[in-house]
Parts: structure tokens; C-alpha cells; sequence
């Protein structure tokens, strides 16, 4: 099986020699280059061709987001793992959204770390267990904000209908229990109907349910 060809982007010499060392203990893994700044980091992947570069979030001039976002996108075929000294949910969102397949401490041990670097040569996305679960929190967070936003433009009473409606109730019996005339309850179904862009009753019964109605009513 070739080795796994690895590139180091570290602008601290000492950090450089340590993951080298690590590495070179596995012969499944070669070291091709290394570099100390982005710049350098983003000609040398050109001449390189790295299967994976360990790249320091922090670097002077560019920062290493900014040069994952390049490698990712000017060469498709290398894979990139931030390295960080700090749990940063600012920078760890960017290095996902520039391109990175990995994000891990720097006090990660060197178990865990050839863990990782496997995981992303298989193709896989490999996060360290310190951030995992920030990731989960803004995805539940952003899945929750879509949910809301999907009835953002109903008034609080049509979605007290619409609720009515999800659960098979007719016109009349939203009518006595919102204490509302039949007339005013079609009007507000025909409303939802329109603001959801549904055809019937039953494509917005669907919709509240799919998109949680019951967890956004005062």
C-alpha cells in the first residue's frame, strides 16, 4: 500500500520537528514537506501534491483558514486537518465552512491524532471529541431557526389554526373551540394555505407536523 503523503504548516519549528518525529514512527505515513506560513504552504501543496496537510489555524500574513480554502479548492484531491492550540467556535465553523476535512487540539494525543489523519485518508470527516459536540449544538441550533422561519409569516391565530387543522379538526370545530365564526376560520385557512404555498388541508396538516408547529405556539 503507497504511504500517505503529509505536509506540515506550523510557523512554531519546534511544533514542526514534533509532528514530524510522530509521523515518520509510522511507516505507513511520508512527510513531503513543511512549511512555516500559508503563502509558503499553498506552492509547496502545488509542487507537493500532498494527500493531507496538518496546517495551523494561526500563521502569519494569511491565516490558515484562508489557505485551507485555496488548497480545497485548487487542489480537490488533498485533504486538509486545522491544527489548534484553543476551542474556538468561531474558527471552527470557518475551517468547516473553507473546505477542512479535519479539526483537532493541539493537545491532542498522538493516538488520537494518527486517528485522525486516518479517518480523513479513508475519506471521512474527523473532529476532535473537545468540539464535537459544538458542532451538534449549531446544527440543532440552525435546524430549530429553519423550523421557525418556516412559520414566519403565519399571524399567532393562524397558527393556532393551522395546529387545529394538523390534528384533523373541521372548520366547525376550530370555530368552537377558538370561539371564531366558521367564515373567519376558511378565511384564515385560506391564508395559511396561500402563505405556506400548499393546496389543501392535508399538504399543510403535513407541513406543521414536519417542521414541529407544536414547539413554536405561545
Amino acid at each position: 500500500m503507497p504511504k500517505s503523503k503529509i505536509m506540515i504548516v506550523d510557523d512554531h519549528e519546534v511544533v514542526r520537528l514534533g509532528l514530524i518525529s510522530l509521523l515518520e514512527q509510522n511507516s505507513q505515513y511520508e512527510v513531503v514537506a513543511q512549511a512555516d506560513n500559508a503563502l509558503d504552504a499553498i506552492k509547496k501543496v502545488e509542487t507537493h501534491k500532498p494527500d493531507i496537510v496538518l496546517m495551523d489555524i494561526r500563521l502569519p500574513g494569511m491565516s490558515g483558514i484562508e489557505a485551507c480554502e485555496q488548497i480545497c479548492k485548487k487542489f480537490p484531491s488533498t485533504k486538509v486537518i486545522m491544527l489548534t492550540s484553543f476551542a474556538e467556535d468561531e474558527m471552527l465553523f470557518s475551517a468547516i465552512k473553507a473546505g477542512a476535512s479535519g479539526y483537532v487540539l493541539k493537545q491532542i494525543n498522538a493516538k488520537d491524532l494518527i486517528n485522525s489523519i486516518e479517518s480523513v485518508a479513508r475519506g471521512e470527516a474527523s473532529l476532535d471529541p473537545a468540539v464535537t459536540q459544538r458542532v451538534f449544538q449549531e446544527v440543532r441550533k440552525a435546524v430549530r431557526e429553519e423550523e421557525a422561519s418556516a412559520f414566519s409569516s403565519l399571524s399567532q391565530q393562524e397558527k393556532m389554526v393551522l395546529k387545529l387543522v394538523s390534528e384533523g379538526k373541521t372548520n366547525r370545530d376550530i370555530a368552537q373551540n377558538l370561539f371564531l365564526g366558521e367564515g373567519t376560520v376558511r378565511n384564515y385557512v385560506s391564508s395559511i394555505l396561500s402563505k405556506l404555498n400548499v393546496s389543501n388541508r392535508a399538504e399543510a396538516a403535513a407541513y406543521a407536523v414536519e417542521h414541529n408547529l407544536k414547539d413554536y405556539l405561545n
